[in-house]
């Protein structure tokens, strides 16, 4: 397999981390990485337009030639794909209020995060739009207050004992936050400490910038 990616972007960073807590775990992945360079446009180019028309990354290349272009598609499939102890839980119950828990985070936190930062300040260069971020930033409040609430119990991860795919996902979007140099997280001390205690671990420490 080959995963086509880019570092520090929200979306491969959710299955990089993943791959990382997995591998963590004892997992063995045999995926060559390919870094596309959007700073300079790779990703529009026809050699990636032909892996995904939409241009996004990450894709994920089967061996049988196949693509898979979204992260949580990805994440599902290395779930199954790949042998040894996986991050979704087995019970039926349990793992629909962890993928819940994903969704919350992707629908009412990550969306419009990977908006705001672009209206921020733009990796890719792309006009800042003050009002708009101010505007995304104030819908992302009722989100934040959700997860604050979930860690009240003291618990080290969102779901519990142990990193989810959850973590992942709102770890990386935390992480494009960062780079806007900008603080969302304000006086809520449980998601505080979550977001810190999770990226130092030894498993992750080493994607995330300082």
């Amino acid at each position: 397999m080959k995963l086509y990616t880019v570092p520090l972007a929200p979306n491969p960073m959710r299955v990089t981390l993943y791959i990382a807590e997995r591998e963590a775990l004892g997992c063995e992945f045999d995926i060559e990485r390919i870094v596309v360079n959007t700073l300079k446009g790779r990703h529009r180019e026809p050699e990636h337009l032909a892996r995904n028309p939409w241009g996004t990354l990450p894709v994920l290349e089967l061996d049988s030639g196949q693509f898979i272009t979204e992260s949580l598609v990805i994440i599902d499939y290395l779930e199954g794909a790949v042998s040894g102890p996986g991050l979704l839980p087995e019970q039926a119950e349990h793992r629909a209020l962890s993928r819940n828990l994903e969704r919350i985070i992707e629908l009412r936190i990550a969306q419009d995060m990977g908006q705001y930062v672009h209206c921020q300040k733009s990796p890719l260069g792309l006009p800042q739009d003050l009002p708009k971020a101010q505007a995304l930033a104030q819908r992302m409040q009722l989100g934040f207050d959700y997860i604050e609430t979930l860690l009240q119990d003291g618990r080290q991860f969102l779901e519990g004992p142990s990193p989810g795919v959850s973590d992942c996902t709102l770890g990386a979007f935390l992480q494009f936050m960062r780079f806007s140099e900008t603080d969302l997280i304000g006086e809520r001390k449980a998601l505080r400490e979550w977001d810190q205690s999770y990226r130092e671990r030894d498993a992750v420490k080493s994607l995330f910038m300082v």
